[in-house]
């Protein structure tokens, strides 16, 4: 079978279950099972697929009928411009998470703390455009540290980067000029309201700290004095409607 007709085939299927960007998304995984990148897709479709490559191709649309994220069934998520590897283990870097990433790197800073570090995009992005800078990861996940320890080597951060299981500052010690977090937080009521991708498939853990969702900033605002340099400055994501309380 050709690439196009397989695409051709992929594309209603995709649509009947719901998926939004059914289009996209059978373009993503045809790309993934062709073992080429995205933008190499078109000069491929008039190619005939191996039998193996309409196999994964197949078992790709199946995960994502499930409604398997496509960053899980590929294995990767474009981040800041830097490829991350990504699993059921992580969260899914978003791309509004690149803006605080932009806001960290709009001062110079040496010493980096991220909290949760979860597949390290954070941490790496901000270390990868800071080059003098040195940074500490920290995630109560042994299996989301192998990720972020996977993508580090991967982007060539090893000299630069330290990883540490943690449940936020528990065990570490000296003081950073930055520190920075995208943690849980989004209200135990909220969780059933979730698209299937996130509900089902995510970590919950990377999700929700249960109640009002500000437990983790809680955790944070009461341990991040003791590990600021004076002048250093702390930056976390948070959800649409909790800029007060978060504040406060």
């Amino acid at each position: 079978m050709k690439a196009q007709d397989a695409l051709r085939r992929a594309v209603p299927r995709l649509q009947e279950a719901g998926i939004e960007d059914g289009s996209r998304d059978a373009r993503v995984l045809l790309a993934h099972a062709l073992g080429i990148g995205h933008d190499r897709l078109t000069l491929k479709l008039q190619d005939e697929m191996t039998a193996p490559q309409e196999v994964l191709y197949d078992a790709a649309l199946v995960a994502r009928i499930a409604r398997q994220p496509v960053a899980q069934i590929i294995g990767r998520r474009l981040f800041w411009g830097l490829s991350f590897r990504v699993t059921r283990d992580t969260l899914d870097p978003r791309p509004e998470t690149e803006t605080l990433v932009a806001e960290a790197l709009k001062e110079p800073f040496l010493k980096l703390l991220d909290l949760g570090t979860g597949t390290g995009c954070i941490l790496l992005s901000c270390l990868k455009d800071m080059p003098m800078a040195r940074g500490l990861g920290t995630d109560i996940s042994d299996a989301a540290l192998r990720v972020a320890m996977g993508n580090t080597r991967d982007l060539g951060l090893e000299a630069r980067t330290r990883f540490r299981k943690a449940d936020w500052f528990a065990g570490v010690t000296g003081a950073f000029d930055l520190i920075v977090s995208n943690p849980p937080y989004i209200a135990a009521e909220e969780m059933p309201e979730l698209s299937p991708e996130v509900r089902d498939w995510e970590p919950h853990l990377a999700l929700t700290p249960g109640g009002d969702g500000l437990d983790a900033y809680r955790a944070i605002a009461r341990g991040a004095g003791a590990r600021l340099m004076p002048g250093g400055r702390l930056l976390v994501e948070i959800g649409p409607s909790q800029g007060q309380a978060v504040a406060a």
